[in-house]
């Protein structure tokens, strides 16, 4: 994943280094959040959401297993993102929830699943002539960006395009499935889910983001009402359906706050990162002032949970081993709020220092020995690229 300006993708920043579950699962168990700050310049928490002390929210959560293992991008650890490969292998490997969808915008209005606007690292558009001319460079949340971006297509036109393996420098087995599958689009994926629920006999839990929405909405193709509209018309617009809503931008929760009764997540990068919206409109701070106590309040105003990198969790020394743990999972769970922090990685460079072995970037380190580590904090899930890896770690975690 790659950062643009102050705001963190869950991809290359931690690469080379990512509701129902307690909290969320825990809404109704962990009471009040406090006051409801609001953020600066924004309308009050909407009447809907009362956030984590919405008993509400907790709904159908309780039903997923804890700590919750939430396929990232799908299975990426051995499919290409984004793709229906990718989403069924996570499922088949065990995960409870599937991220199917960061959500960007077409030409034409649709969303469609892709890990980033800019789509030359994830698809074979570089090999296709006819749209060589639309190669371009545009300012993405402060970040020049070279390539080529989904709202300069139609949507027929990505239809013609396949995906490719994002980082293939660390998974290159993972390009022997390049070219197989196409772009999905979000209705794609809702439908996809039904058929899934009805095929396993089980309902199927999906986690879409939308992806640097402060951008799409200058472009006047604004992301939540889209959202929204999608899920209205599939039915899943509820306190208790089975999809949870995250951002990197607190501006978007809100505003899907005012939309729609799903649970929402506010996805939070390094402490010192700014997000994209507290950018552009002049709020001075940080993710370090969003997981204070105080901040945290806020959040429960309109949220029932927060996705912060992992480091936010167990911070890294400059050897990058773990440190002491912060006190982020308790005083999160103090105002109701769910954790569900991102992403844990099977391959050596993703995991921390002590966790790995040898020197190939390829290798898979210690990763049950990292699951143990973060699953003793007592946070409520994990975003992985290894679903497989994840539910057994999570076995031994849980039987002692």
């Amino acid at each position: 994943m790659s950062t643009h300006g102050s705001q963190q993708s869950r991809g290359s920043n931690e690469e080379p280094a990512g509701t129902g579950r307690r909290a969320l699962l825990g809404a109704a168990v962990l009471g009040a959040s406090g006051a409801v700050l609001g953020l600066a310049g924004s309308a009050r928490a909407d009447a809907r959401h009362t956030g984590g002390a919405d008993a509400r929210h907790s709904g159908g959560l309780k039903s997923l297993p804890k700590p919750t293992v939430i396929g990232h991008r799908g299975a990426s650890g051995y499919r290409p993102e984004h793709t229906f490969g990718s989403y069924q292998l996570a499922l088949d490997l065990g995960a409870d929830v599937v991220e199917a969808g960061d959500l960007v915008v077409t030409r034409d209005g649709h969303l469609v699943c892709r890990h980033e606007p800019e789509i030359g690292g994830t698809t074979d558009v570089a090999d296709h002539p006819e749209f060589a001319a639309r190669r371009t460079t545009k300012v993405l949340d402060g970040v020049s960006t070279t390539g080529w971006f989904t709202e300069d297509f139609t949507l027929a036109e990505l239809k013609t395009l396949r995906a490719i393996e994002r980082i293939p420098a660390n998974r290159p087995h993972n390009t022997l499935y390049d070219g197989r599958w196409e772009i999905p689009t979000f209705e794609e994926v809702l439908r996809w889910q039904d058929e899934q629920t009805r095929k396993r006999g089980k309902q199927v839990w999906i986690y879409p983001e939308t992806k640097h929405p402060t951008y799409f909405r200058k472009l006047g193709l604004g992301l939540e009402e889209r959202v929204a509209k999608l899920l209205r018309k599939h039915g899943k617009d509820k306190w208790n359906s089975p999809v949870i809503l995250q951002s990197f931008e607190p501006t978007s929760i809100q505003r899907l706050n005012t939309l729609v009764d799903n649970p929402l997540v506010v996805l939070l990068s390094s402490a010192a990162s700014r997000p994209w919206d507290f950018v552009e409109t002049g709020d001075p701070r940080t993710v370090a002032d969003l997981v204070t106590p105080a901040g945290l309040r806020e959040i429960a105003g309109y949220a029932q949970g927060i996705g912060p990198t992992l480091d936010l969790v167990v911070p890294k020394d400059a050897s990058g081993n773990l440190t002491t743990p912060t006190t982020l999972v308790k005083d999160a769970h103090a105002v109701g709020l769910v954790l569900h922090p991102y992403t844990m990685r099977n391959e050596n460079p993703f995991l921390p220092t002590s966790f790995r072995k040898g020197t190939d970037a390829d290798a898979y380190g210690d990763a049950f020995g990292a699951f143990k580590a973060y699953f003793a904090t007592g946070i409520d899930g994990v975003f992985t690229d290894n679903a497989d890896t994840a539910v057994l770690a999570r076995a031994d975690f849980v039987n002692g």
